[in-house]
C-alpha cells in the first residue's frame, strides 16, 4: 500500500489523460480559459510523471553509485525530452522546434541548474569541491557536439543536408558511445569525488531494480500519450496569440529539467558538488548527443530538413555560456559568485524568450 501511494501522481496522470482526450476538442473550440486551463492541467500532470521517473532513476542511481547514478538520471530526463519533442513535431509544422528545445535545455542545465546549485552550495558551504577532470571532459565533448550539430549546419547548403545529417548522426553516436565507455570504465575516476557525503536511500521497500525500470518505461510512455494532448492544445493556443514561438521548446526543456533541478539543489545543499556538475553538464551533453541524432533521423525519414543552425542571438548566448563555464570550472571549486554569473546568463535567456528573440 505504501508503494502504491507513492505512485499516486501516475494514477492522477492517467485520469488527466482520460479527461484530456475527452475534453481537448471542446477546449479547442471554446478557447480562452477552457483551453489554457486544460493545457496547464496536462502540463502539471506531465511534470508530476517526470518527477516519478526521476525518483525511480534516483533509486537506481543510489544503488549503482557514481558515475552510473547521474548517468541514469540524465538518460531518464533526456528520454522524457525526446519523447515529448517527437510528439510535438507531429503537430503543426515547426522546423525550429528541435533546435530551440536543445538550446533551451542547455541554458536550463548549465546556467539554470549549475548556477542555482553553485549559489545554494556556496552560501551554505563556501567553496564546494569537485573533480576538475569531469568538468574539462564534459566541456570538451559538449563544445564539439554543439559545433557539429548546431554551428556547422548553418553553412551546409540544402542540396547536401542529407549527407551531412547522416555524417552528424554517425559522429554523435560514436562520440556518445566512446564517452560512455570512458566515463564508466577507463576514466571513471574523473567523475567521482572521494570526500562526498553519502546520500541516504529513500527506497525503504527494498524493491527489485526491474520494478523501477518497468515503472520508468511505463511512465515515459504515459508522458508520450499526455504530450499528444498537449501538442493539440499548444497548437491551438499559440495560433494567432502573438506569444513567442519558442514557448513549446522552453516547456519541453522545463519538463525534463525540473526533477534534475531539485536533485542538483539537494546535492549542493549536502556539499556533493560532483553530483551537481555531473547532472548539469552530463544532461547537456546527453541532450545534444542523443536528441540531435533522433531529430536528424526523423528529418531523413520524412525528407524535410529540420533547422538546427543557431540564430545569431542563440549563438552569442551559447558562446558566453561556454566562456563562463570554462572560466568557472577550471580549478575544482565552485562558489556563489560563479553561480551568480551563470544565473545572470539564465535570466538573460528568459528575458530574450519573453521578447521573442530566441
Amino acid at each position: 500500500m505504501k508503494y502504491l501511494k507513492s505512485e499516486f501522481p501516475l494514477a492522477i496522470a492517467f485520469v488527466v489523460l482520460g479527461l484530456g482526450l475527452m475534453a481537448e476538442h471542446s477546449a479547442v473550440e471554446h478557447g480562452g480559459l477552457a483551453l489554457w486551463g486544460l493545457l496547464l492541467v496536462i502540463l502539471a500532470a506531465i511534470i508530476g510523471v517526470a518527477f516519478r521517473i526521476a525518483h525511480h532513476a534516483e533509486v537506481l542511481a543510489l544503488r549503482l553509485g557514481e558515475p552510473y547514478g547521474t548517468l541514469i538520471l540524465t538518460l531518464a530526463a533526456v528520454s522524457v525530452e525526446v519523447v515529448i519533442l517527437v510528439v510535438l513535431l507531429q503537430g503543426e509544422p515547426n522546423p525550429t522546434l528541435a533546435r530551440d528545445t536543445v538550446f533551451a535545455a542547455v541554458m536550463f542545465d548549465i546556467n539554470g541548474i549549475l548556477g542555482l546549485a553553485a549559489i545554494v552550495g556556496g552560501l551554505k558551504h563556501g567553496s564546494a569541491k569537485y573533480n576538475v577532470d569531469s568538468g574539462n571532459s564534459f566541456i570538451a565533448m559538449l563544445m564539439v557536439a554543439v559545433g557539429i550539430g548546431m554551428f556547422i549546419p548553418d553553412f551546409v547548403p540544402d542540396v547536401q543536408w542529407q549527407a551531412y545529417s547522416v555524417f552528424s548522426i554517425a559522429v554523435m553516436a560514436l562520440m556518445y558511445a566512446g564517452f560512455l565507455r570512458l566515463q564508466t570504465v577507463e576514466h571513471r575516476t574523473f567523475f567521482e569525488y572521494s570526500s562526498e557525503t553519502e546520500e541516504e536511500s529513500h527506497d525503504e521497500a527494498n524493491s527489485p531494480n526491474r520494478l523501477h525500470v518497468a515503472v520508468m518505461v511505463g511512465a515515459i510512455v504515459l508522458v508520450g500519450l499526455l504530450s499528444e494532448v498537449l501538442s493539440v492544445l499548444l497548437d491551438a493556443g499559440l495560433t494567432g496569440s502573438g506569444l513567442p514561438k519558442s514557448i513549446p521548446a522552453v516547456l519541453v526543456a522545463l519538463i525534463s529539467a525540473s526533477p534534475e533541478i531539485l536533485t542538483a539543489l539537494k546535492a549542493a545543499q549536502q556539499n556533493r558538488m560532483q553530483t551537481t556538475v555531473n547532472i548539469a553538464l552530463g544532461a547537456s551533453l546527453a541532450t545534444v548527443l542523443l536528441t540531435l541524432p533522433v531529430i536528424e533521423a526523423i528529418a531523413l525519414f520524412s525528407g524535410d530538413r529540420i533547422v538546427m543552425a543557431l540564430t545569431p542571438v542563440q549563438g552569442g548566448l551559447l558562446l558566453l555560456t561556454f566562456l563562463t563555464v570554462m572560466n568557472n570550472l577550471h580549478d575544482g571549486e565552485t562558489n556563489a559568485i560563479e553561480g551568480i554569473s551563470h544565473f545572470a546568463l539564465f535570466a538573460a535567456f528568459i528575458a530574450l524568450v519573453s521578447m521573442g528573440l530566441v
